[in-house]
């Protein structure tokens, strides 16, 4: 077991050198693949399709030219969903893929005029619509807002042992990264720099699940995601 967890961690060690941490958010290039870690999941949405996903509200997403790019656009705040416990309204998840330890990468943007809780989310260990994971990039941190969140058969709630008092939105395009190692139980999530965390949490509930993308009830547009697993890692596409 201490071998296993060694040869996870050499490799989530090494994602934080040289990993384009410095790249300006707007920056449309890419970060390199984590090192010993396979890509497993990519979409950029040129294709003109949206079948790799499943939202949770159809009428939420479509998908938006902007200049020579195409990106998926939440277009609703409030969406047809209703979860069955207080958690994001909005959600889209990718469709036949389960991954344990990931890597995850992805650019988004904040559609909506400046607020206090100006927020886009992404979601991991997604069991079904009461179980799961997701990370709240809120702009001012509460209890409830800028956190890791576990929704578990009853309401979020938080689990970051660490956060920062609030996401710096802006109108344009910034990129966030996950790192969960489910042998350890740690995430961690990081905006924008990729060589600084700036939330953190250790939990064991669940450790195999779906990943996502949306919000709790605000609107932004997505794009460039990238999934990857260890190379060890038994985790592929259905």
């Amino acid at each position: 077991m201490v071998r296993r967890i060694v040869n996870f961690l050499a490799p989530l060690c090494m994602i934080l050198i040289g990993t384009a941490g410095n790249l300006q958010a707007d920056d449309k290039t890419l970060p390199p693949p984590p090192a010993n870690m396979r890509l497993v999941f990519s979409e950029d949405f040129e294709s003109g399709s949206t079948e790799k996903h499943e939202p949770t509200d159809a009428t939420a997403w479509s998908l938006l030219k902007q200049e020579n790019n195409q990106v998926i656009a939440l277009t609703k705040k409030n969406s047809d969903f209703k979860p069955p416990f207080r958690s994001p309204l909005n959600r889209s998840l990718v469709k036949d893929l389960e991954v344990s330890s990931f890597v995850m990468d992805i650019r988004f943007q904040s559609t909506i005029a400046d607020y206090p809780h100006r927020s886009l989310c992404l979601f991991f260990g997604y069991q079904d619509d009461a179980h799961l994971y997701y990370v709240h990039f809120g702009k001012k941190t509460d209890d409830h807002a800028n956190q890791i969140f576990i929704v578990n058969n009853e309401a979020r709630k938080k689990i970051s042992t660490k956060t920062t008092e609030g996401t710096p939105w802006t109108d344009g395009w910034h990129r966030a990264r996950i790192v969960r190692n489910v042998e350890t139980g740690e995430i961690t999530v990081y905006f924008d720099d990729l060589t600084k965390p700036v939330m953190t949490a250790t939990d064991k509930t669940f450790t195999k699940g779906r990943i996502g993308f949306g919000s709790f009830d605000d609107i932004g547009n997505f794009d460039d995601l990238r999934i990857y697993v260890p190379e060890s890692s038994d985790s592929k596409p259905k």
